[in-house]
């Protein structure tokens, strides 16, 4: 039997330990050790939150990229909190170089990001997934950085003053979080709508290299040696002046990026609030695109064929009232209101700098048919999934859901049996629910799961398809990257809450330019024959889409 024996004592701290020979009272000493440690704190999330969102822009599925960079920054930050072990005996050195290097490479990782998707993301290949190896490496590079810097900020803050571990872990770890959550809060209500992703960044890595420099040049300026401070000055003013060029230079290095991803026509780029919109195209005979967040949402080209298969074969039938859900460029409107007898239109759009260029873009208004002048239209800013949980019951005739694409993470809440729901009530006896459900071929079972959904919310849904382009671009709400070929065709359901609705065009209605009777019985044809069967309807706590 092994008899219990008492924990061993403590042993003494290493030679290399003893009290630091600070400028300042060691209470003083304490205090900035902890400020510094708010300030990285702060950084640090800021790094994150920018990665973060800018994967989620420029790669999409904002869920999978979130987990993507919280996994690997804290598998790198136990990875880099034991590398930091080795660094112990030279912390106050350690620590400044690990935050200059830090605040280079975060404060530059938005930048790098957005460039390998500008000037590389076309290139085929390899070359298509280099955005993705790219975050994975600033989540493991800057993880590691943030780890590191545990250990060194625990061996400063006990040189300052020696006490018990507890108490020393509590304090650290108290600065730290709320740095953290004063991190948190600053990306999204100041950086991002002040500053952007790119000079938030650069911004965000000079205040780091600043409190790193800071703490170690002066108040542990006599850990190093003469040699060692003038390299880390030199170090830390050069990551300042790279990080300042880059922030001078940001507005030409993004007009380049722009025109590399979506040609050299940009004519407007504007930040809403709610997404990046640019327009490019529309003058001197060059067909207009439209681009929300970096995916096409209209092209010139052939946004005609889209919008009347999404418009016409539901207005076949009582149309007075009619709910338009997004559809802000307009182009929807201008094809309901060449049906006789609409008495009104409502338009529930997410984005008004949407609505507002399709009042005011001279191209986009030409190409809408100058929709929004007419007094009939009524346009609600608004998100359409709460909007409908106090619309009018049995209100309208038509509701038309021209939004994006169900594939995007923030639209499976606009394809769930919830949000069906709610249509299904405000429709009027006879009325019907269109929507669009992403590329037919492309995606059959988003596509074939949206029909299920749809039924799973009472209402009965028929399917049909529209063929695209054959090369170029896709118009309407699809992920589509900028020099791709096209997706090739659009997926559509028409639903009802009675009964399945006839599949046909209004015969007293003007006809569409793209679309015919005979067309639009082959394209339900076609539809019917690769149907997909037995797949489970899509829940907001339970989304069922994915590419």
């Amino acid at each position: 039997m092994i008899e219990p024996q008492a924990p061993a004592p403590p042993g003494p701290p290493p030679s290399w330990a003893g009290p630091a020979r600070l400028p300042v009272r060691p209470a003083t000493g304490r205090f900035l050790v902890l400020a510094c440690v708010f300030v990285c704190a702060a950084c640090g999330l800021v790094y994150e939150l920018e990665l973060v969102a800018l994967a989620s822009y420029l790669i999409g599925d904002s869920v999978t990229q979130a987990s993507v960079v919280l996994s690997v920054m804290v598998f790198a930050m136990g990875i880099g909190s034991l590398v930091a072990k080795r660094l112990r005996r030279l912390a106050a050195a350690g620590f400044g170089a690990i935050e200059a290097v830090l605040a280079l490479t975060g404060g530059c990782s938005a930048m790098a990001l957005y460039a390998v998707f500008a000037w590389t993301g076309d290139w085929g290949g390899l070359w298509a997934s280099g955005p993705r190896w790219l975050l994975v490496a600033f989540s493991l590079a800057i993880g590691l950085l943030i780890g590191a810097e545990v250990p060194l900020l625990m061996e400063l803050i006990q040189r300052v003053r020696r006490q018990d571990a507890g108490g020393a872990v509590a304090d650290l770890f108290a600065a730290d979080y709320v740095g953290a959550l004063v991190g948190g809060l600053a990306f999204p209500f100041l950086l991002l709508p002040l500053l952007g992703q790119l000079t938030g960044a650069l911004l965000t890595g000079a205040v780091n290299a600043v409190a790193g420099a800071t703490l170690v040049l002066g108040l542990f300026r006599r850990d190093l040696t003469r040699r060692a401070r003038w390299t880390l000055l030199a170090a830390n003013l050069a990551v300042l002046a790279l990080l300042a060029s880059a922030a001078v230079l940001v507005d030409d290095f993004e007009r380049a990026a722009r025109q590399a991803v979506y040609g050299h026509d940009v004519r407007v780029a504007v930040q809403t609030g709610v997404q990046e919109v640019v327009l490019t195209g529309g003058t001197h005979g060059r067909p207009l695109d439209l681009f929300l967040d970096g995916r096409l949402r209209v092209s010139g080209r052939d946004e005609q064929r889209y919008h009347d298969a999404l418009v016409h074969p539901a207005m076949n039938g009582p149309h007075a009232h009619v709910l338009v859900l997004g559809g802000g460029d307009g182009l929807a409107v201008r094809e309901v209101l060449r049906h006789p007898g609409v008495r009104r239109v409502d338009v529930v759009e997410l984005d008004a700098g949407v609505v507002r260029l399709g009042r005011r873009d001279p191209a986009l208004s030409r190409l809408n048919g100058h929709a929004y002048d007419d007094p009939r239209v009524r346009v609600t800013t608004a998100d359409a999934f709460p909007w409908l949980r106090t619309a009018p019951v049995a209100a309208y005739d038509v509701v038309i859901s021209d939004l994006p694409d169900p594939g995007i993470t923030a639209s499976t809440k606009l394809y769930s049996e919830e949000f069906y729901g709610l249509a299904r009530r405000v429709l009027a006896p006879g009325g019907r629910l269109v929507v669009h459900a992403g590329p037919f071929a492309g995606r059959p079972r988003v596509f074939w799961t949206v029909g299920a959904t749809l039924r799973a919310a009472g209402l009965h849904p028929v399917a049909y398809r529209v063929g695209g382009r054959d090369a170029g671009f896709a118009a309407g709400p699809d992920r589509t990257a900028v020099g791709s070929r096209a997706r090739g065709d659009w997926g559509f359901f028409l639903a009802a809450a009675d009964a399945t609705p006839p599949l046909a065009l209004d015969p007293r209605a003007p006809h569409p330019r793209t679309l015919t009777p005979a067309s639009l019985a082959a394209d339900v044809r076609t539809a019917a024959r690769t149907r997909v069967t037995g797949l489970p309807p899509s829940t907001l706590v339970h989304p069922r889409y994915a590419d």
